[in-house]
């Protein structure tokens, strides 16, 4: 399993748009990819679930990856993290 913190640096949040590309990234890879807020687990996957961690700007979450492409997985997710999502 491969982690890393990743923070949320959008104004607004994860929110419908983040989670949505989100969703759209984590479904290109075959492994398990889940991220985690004080002991919430959301699987990347799932639009609700990702919704439901209740993240705003400044949170830190955790990202899980296992599988036979998870170094890549991670190193996309995180990217997104990065970029801000492109959200304007």
């Amino acid at each position: 399993m491969i982690t890393r913190v990743v923070t949320v640096q959008n104004p607004e949040g994860l929110h419908m748009r983040p989670a949505d590309k989100l969703v759209r990234t984590a479904t290109n890879f075959q492994c398990q990819i889940e991220l985690e807020r004080a002991g919430q687990i959301a699987d990347c996957r799932s639009m609700i679930g990702l919704l439901t961690l209740g993240a705003p700007q400044g949170t830190e979450l955790t990202l899980r990856a296992q599988g036979p492409d998870a170094p890549m997985a991670i190193e996309a997710i995180s990217r997104l993290f990065d970029s801000q999502f492109d959200d304007p």
